[in-house]
């Protein structure tokens, strides 16, 4: 996709236009991008109040842009923002937007501002939100683990080594070894998010700005702990998703383990517990059969997940500094 940015007379930037290349279709990313929207957003926000403390936008400049910046947060939220395919990405589709209500002061958004800082921003806002969502329901298989164990702490089962029966142990003890596994998790978690938890913002396109921004006030709006140390290292760092994806690769086999676990025990040959008929399925042509099928699917899953940790490795292992399309 092409942009035309058209000179108004007299000087300032007009709405930027777009035309189609043969390529658009290649080129967008809009059907992944877009569930950063709200992201980008919030970032915007916090961008356009630092350029306004700092003297770059005026009170009133600042004012106008955060209520149309807000005006397009709730067509978001309200599913009435008009999403256009031909417009290769969210960034894009939010900048056409913001000049359409705003008109040519809607591009001031985006001064000292480059979508390379812009997009690494938004991919942090969002990692940080899903880590929290994961570990808010990892810890709820936790409590629902540990409940269980308590009503089985005495319940006596077989262990296994080579999956031959080798010692007695209780059920609670078995499934407390679950609940640790899954603690680790929810540790490596926080520990992901907390180096994810730095602005790139101020970084630019590779080599920051010459205007007279304050990266530590927009990191402080947005609730980072700090800023980038280095602008390059800033918009070429995509570290916090690969550990992002190891640390829920290593989930997923855990779930995996855990899954495999249920089959087994459900088997008619081990036959430890038969599953709830709202988390298995019958046989159209045997009905006695209640099929595992949620814990066949999390063990199938956890495939895909370490597939996409494999995929994102292969494609950060040749990527030179700074910024790439491919990153």
């Amino acid at each position: 996709m092409a942009v035309i940015v058209e000179s108004k007379a007299g000087g300032g930037a007009a709405a930027p236009s777009y035309v189609k290349t043969p390529a658009w279709r290649f080129l967008a990313s809009l059907p992944v991008d877009r569930k950063l929207a709200r992201h980008d957003i919030a970032g915007s926000l916090a961008h356009v109040g630092m350029l306004a403390e700092v003297g770059i936008l005026t009170t009133e400049e600042a004012g106008a842009l955060a209520k149309g910046l807000h005006r397009i947060y709730g067509e978001i939220g309200t599913g009435s923002f008009p999403w256009r395919e031909d417009l290769e990405d969210v960034l894009t589709n939010i900048e056409v937007r913001r000049t359409e209500i705003l008109g040519p002061l809607g591009a001031k958004v985006h001064t000292a501002r480059s979508r390379n800082d812009q997009i690494a921003l938004d991919e942090r806002l969002y990692l940080r939100e899903a880590i929290a969502a994961v570990q808010q329901e990892t810890l709820r298989l936790q409590l629902a683990l540990l409940d269980l164990a308590e009503a089985h702490a005495a319940t006596p089962m077989p262990g296994y080594t080579h999956l031959q029966r080798a010692q007695p142990v209780t059920v609670g003890h078995h499934l407390l070894a679950h609940f640790w596994r899954l603690s680790r998790d929810h540790q490596r978690l926080s520990d992901a998010f907390a180096r994810a938890n730095v602005s790139p913002l101020g970084a630019g396109a590779l080599a920051g700005s010459t205007l007279p921004i304050d990266p530590v006030r927009t990191a402080h709006r947005l609730g980072f702990a700090g800023v980038f140390e280095n602008s390059i290292d800033a918009v070429s760092d995509r570290d916090y998703f690969a550990e992002f994806l190891f640390d829920l690769s290593l989930l997923a086999v855990h779930l995996s383990s855990l899954g495999d676990e249920i089959v087994l025990w459900a088997s008619q040959e081990v036959g430890f517990l038969r599953p709830a008929p709202e988390l298995g399925s019958g046989s159209s042509l045997m009905p006695q059969k209640r099929n595992p099928d949620v814990a066949e699917l999390a063990r199938g899953k956890a495939g895909r997940v370490i597939g996409d940790l494999v995929s994102l490795l292969a494609t950060l292992k040749s990527l030179p500094l700074a910024y790439n399309r491919d990153l």
